[in-house]
């Protein structure tokens, strides 16, 4: 018999699957449970156990994995299982608004359970591998207590007791992500339009995106510092950079929609006077206004 403490999986879309394999290869007694059961028959022939209920699915192991598409879901499947929340730990990894990560915190409290949170930054490909990371918070002694458990899926990175972290660390990431990769899209799009493939820029564009750490950590010092000078880059020449950017675009016919809202942010900039400031200063522009 192993040693390992049971684990319940609740959604198994591409996700909770690749999660429910992972506890399953490292030797841990898995439960599932799915709207759709049909989606627990592979895992069930690997050892899963299914569960015929979401009160069963719960009644099974002390910890609990949620991997559902909101909190909506969330709720709209456990609110009518709540009395079997009592002395569960449940690890919410189902993405939303750090707002809403608070809110479902204190009500799975109410009903006697304890939520850690998570933010989980790989595609099911990565899950299992101890190079990936995921952002969880909540209680510690809840992370603490489950996080070799928790290990079986990724690395661990805890951000705080506040439930609202991990949500907010993924959220800010996926800031980031889906508009670059929107960007990627646009200059396939340019490229398409003067006879050139994605892999034809591919070698260039991954040259250009290599470069970002750099910018990144550059500017970040600066911006923390409240520094935005133009010794290094000013606005004005950034302007005329995306206007050129735009007409590109414009002249090869493709969607403008992006490179049309890079222009109209620096536009703003240039309004409130930063013409002669780093183009940094646009973060002050994006910033949430001063009560």
């Amino acid at each position: 018999m192993s040693s390992k403490q049971p684990v319940t999986v609740i959604g198994l879309g591409p996700m909770g699957q690749a999660m429910a394999r992972a506890f399953l290869d490292k030797g841990y007694r898995v439960t599932v449970w799915n709207r759709t059961a049909s989606r627990a028959d592979a895992l069930v022939e690997q050892g899963a156990v299914r569960a015929g209920s979401v009160e069963e699915a719960l009644a099974a192991s002390e910890l609990v994995v949620l991997s559902l598409t909101d909190y909506d879901a969330v709720h709209s499947l456990l609110e009518p299982a709540a009395r079997a929340l009592t002395g569960r730990v449940l690890v919410n990894l189902s993405s939303d608004t750090p707002e809403k990560t608070r809110a479902g915190a204190r009500w799975v409290a109410e009903h006697g359970g304890v939520q850690l949170s998570g933010g989980v930054t790989v595609p099911p490909s990565g899950i299992g591998n101890p190079k990936s990371y995921t952002f969880y918070s909540g209680p510690r002694s809840a992370f603490e207590a489950h996080r070799p458990t928790l290990e079986a899926l990724t690395g661990t990175d805890y951000r705080g007791e506040d439930p609202g972290l991990a949500a907010l660390f993924y959220q800010i990431g996926m800031v980031m992500f889906w508009t670059s990769m929107l960007s990627y899209w646009q200059a396939i799009a340019l490229a398409d339009a003067n006879g050139l493939t994605a892999a034809d820029v591919l070698p260039h564009a991954t040259e250009t995106m290599a470069t970002m750490p750099n910018f990144l950590s550059f500017y970040a010092q600066r911006i923390d510092a409240g520094e935005h000078g133009g010794d290094v880059d000013r606005l004005a020449m950034g302007m005329a950079s995306v206007e050129h950017v735009l007409h590109t675009n414009a002249d090869a016919g493709v969607d403008t929609a992006l490179p049309a809202a890079v222009v109209e942010l620096f536009r703003r900039g240039m309004k409130a006077g930063h013409a002669a400031d780093s183009f940094s200063s646009l973060v002050e522009l994006m910033k949430k206004p001063a009560a």
